[in-house]
């Protein structure tokens, strides 16, 4: 039968009782626990008014356990010992900093720099969580998060300016290697166009109302088919970056826009700021921005 967690011993009392049992006298349970010898003994037999029954005999030279004394002590030294075991674990693992970001964010940027993260801070452990939803950071401990987002920013918050939003119009080399570059609007609303969730084309294209083409609910599952040759894919360029240097994608017009709202490193206000968190939101300032006209 379990014995109900408010009904259980004081842990001073037991941890008395096992330190006693373990050194054979008060005395020197006193001295490994750094109270008086009084104290130990005060707090043994407590236990034992709880318990109800004697755990030791008190003999001149010393302490021997009852036989109830000596089966509890088995016990109470394993619990103690799991106890020390899973605080040791706890205090080997690296302190662990959740980072709420947008699935393209941490598919495109993020993610290639993780051996790098994990260089620079070998004491950390970064939690990605990948979602489009706003980070509530209490409720879901989130520590930083990157968002596409605006200023004014609520007092509570603090934020730095990662990139704005250029969008370019991208495609594999493949799907437009019979046509000169850039192309024109015409030749571009002959090729099938890949739309995400933001669907900047209409804007771009100056067009009155939706335009045809495949839809994703993800600006990275765009880039993915945009990769694969099936259309012509509009990012932002952080997120093409890589790919365009590559020589996997090209920017097939000559001219961009910039979109608001620009991505922002969002976290909450704390005085002083953890040394962890710290280091992880200035690693992302460092590595994550790009230069800002």
């Amino acid at each position: 039968m379990t014995l109900s967690r408010r009904k259980l011993p004081p842990l001073n009392a037991l941890r008395a009782f096992e330190v006693s049992g373990r050194r054979g006298s008060f005395r020197a349970a006193a001295d490994e626990l750094g109270v008086t010898q009084g104290a130990v003994a005060q707090q043994v037999r407590a236990l034992e008014a709880h318990l109800g029954q004697a755990l030791f005999h008190r003999l001149p030279r010393g302490l021997v356990l009852t036989p109830q004394g000596e089966a509890y002590l088995t016990d109470v030294t394993r619990a103690f010992d799991t106890l020390g075991d899973a605080t040791g674990r706890l205090l080997e693992r690296p302190e662990t900093i959740t980072i709420s970001v947008a699935p393209t964010f941490a598919a495109k940027l993020l993610i290639p720099r993780l051996a790098e993260l994990n260089a620079a801070l070998p004491g950390v452990a970064l939690r990605t969580v990948a979602t489009e939803a706003l980070a509530d950071f209490e409720r879901d401990q989130v520590d930083i998060a990157v968002r596409l987002t605006r200023p004014p920013f609520p007092s509570g918050l603090e934020a730095g300016l990662l990139f704005h939003q250029e969008l370019v119009a991208v495609a594999s080399p493949h799907l437009v290697q019979a046509s000169a570059l850039p192309l024109s609007a015409e030749r571009l609303r002959e090729l099938p166009l890949l739309h995400d969730a933001h669907d900047h084309w209409p804007r771009f294209l100056r067009a009155e109302g939706p335009l045809p083409g495949t839809v994703f609910n993800q600006t990275t599952l765009a880039l993915d088919a945009a990769l694969a040759g099936q259309g012509i894919a509009l990012a932002c360029r952080a997120f093409v970056a890589g790919d365009l240097a590559a020589g996997r994608l090209v920017q097939v017009t000559g001219e961009a826009m910039i979109e608001a709202p620009s991505y922002y490193l969002v976290r909450q206000r704390s005085s002083p700021p953890h040394a962890r968190q710290e280091a992880v939101w200035e690693w992302c300032l460092a590595r994550l921005s790009l230069p800002v006209e």
